[in-house]
């Protein structure tokens, strides 16, 4: 189904992209809530999208991963190729990893689920006609998860000679923390701390606290701040 390309007003147009027709008449009523909402065009395949979003040039595109003929994550990265200007939101049943960075590269403006509530779904077309990116709050908890470990694994990756407790004892020796205050820090006695260093010190092939504080510092580990023993 096709809608007549509307006169240019101020609403915020939008091209729904979906298979699924109850779905989308539902996602029309959500829609209708805002006034200035206009939706100019339905498209029931990848392709379509592609050729309806060059043909009326909405502001939005909501778009289903899973379309016919051309997946929607497709759709979306030929729809930005050739109009950069528009903002794609995600709106689909997926929650994987996967399809939610995949999303993301192709250039998509944020991701909602489809269980998301209805004024979730208006403020999300709000906020990427205003060029921000919007996220539903489960796609936002996986996102900050996924990050969370990748910065722990490339943590791990910079000393992979290091055991996870001799990168803990280098992060608080990068920042400036003596023996003392990492046994406090760490529930850890004299004695134990002043092994880790030495193991530490071995491993990474230095002479001294301070070579090992510059190398630390460089790969991304602790912060700014005095070396003292």
């Amino acid at each position: 189904m096709e809608w007549r390309e509307p006169e240019e007003s101020d609403s915020i147009r939008i091209l729904l992209a979906d298979d699924h027709p109850v779905f989308v008449e539902g996602l029309i009523s959500i829609l209708r809530a805002a006034p200035d909402f206009e939706v100019v065009g339905i498209a029931r395949t990848g392709r379509e999208a592609t050729r309806l979003a060059e043909q009326y040039q909405p502001d939005i595109v909501l778009m289903d991963v899973h379309m016919p003929e051309l997946n929607g994550i497709d759709s979306t990265r030929e729809i930005i190729r050739t109009s950069p200007h528009i903002g794609v939101l995600i709106l689909s049943m997926l929650e994987d990893d996967y399809s939610i960075f995949s999303a993301m590269r192709a250039g998509a403006r944020g991701y909602l689920l489809k269980g998301a509530r209805s004024r979730e779904i208006i403020r999300a077309v709000y906020a990427a006609a205003d060029g921000e990116s919007i996220f539903s709050a489960a796609i936002a908890r996986r996102m900050m998860y996924y990050f969370n470990e990748h910065n722990h694994q490339s943590q791990a990756d910079v000393f992979p000679q290091l055991t996870s407790r001799e990168r803990e004892v280098l992060s608080f020796i990068a920042k400036g923390h003596n023996n003392t205050d990492i046994g406090s820090l760490l529930g850890l006695r004299p004695k134990t701390v002043r092994n880790h260093v030495s193991n530490i010190l071995n491993k990474l092939q230095v002479v001294d606290r301070s070579q090992a504080i510059i190398m630390a510092r460089e790969s991304g580990l602790g912060g700014k701040g005095s070396a003292v023993e």
